[in-house]
């Protein structure tokens, strides 16, 4: 990829910007939603589970505010493909042992993210997966909706979180490779 140093006219393009010198704020930025998001699903658990709610009323926080925006699959493939975007757009940023775990978190998400533009398809037009009465994924086949949505953010989020710990705390060798200045100084296990 091309660095601020290597264009000719100077000028950063946004990628080079989001993998160098604003990776630390894209990053937060990101993750904040990635976390606003993962708090809204484990509310909806705590509503079904400790609270013992009924599925249709447990909505998390957010659809307690806006019922109708939370039953939309626009919102739910809203976040599907923000976050896909985020961890294509923020993972040349990442080296060594964080790249390699960045990379874990993406193609779970790009799973993740067919599963919703699946979902997404069948809300546009009305044809729903095998005759359900409602958009399905593949894996809700299986596994209901909350649960399987709950699992999908996990075992995307913990490789992420790992992945932004390497990051944080490179070793000398990946430090040496870096180019933003996410790392703090005390690094290199």
């Amino acid at each position: 990829m091309t660095t601020v140093e290597d264009r000719a006219d100077g000028a950063a393009t946004l990628r080079d910007w989001l993998n160098g010198r604003g990776h630390k704020v894209a990053l937060n930025v990101f993750m904040l939603i990635v976390i606003a998001h993962w708090v809204e699903h484990i509310t909806q658990a705590v509503q079904i589970y400790a609270l013992d709610w009924p599925r249709p009323k447990a909505k998390g926080a957010l659809g307690l505010a806006f019922p109708w925006l939370v039953t939309s699959e626009w919102l739910h493939y809203g976040f599907a493909i923000v976050m896909l975007i985020g961890l294509i757009v923020l993972r040349p940023a990442f080296v060594g042992r964080a790249r390699s775990w960045w990379t874990v978190a993406l193609w779970i998400q790009v799973w993740h993210h067919l599963e919703h533009l699946l979902l997404l398809l069948q809300a546009v037009t009305g044809n729903n997966l095998l005759g359900q009465k409602q958009p399905t994924s593949f894996l809700q086949l299986i596994f209901p909706r909350v649960e399987l949505h709950l699992a999908y953010n996990a075992i995307v989020f913990v490789p992420m979180v790992i992945a932004v710990i390497y990051h944080l705390r490179p070793r000398p060798a990946e430090r040496e490779l870096m180019r933003c200045s996410c790392a703090s100084s005390k690094s290199g296990r």
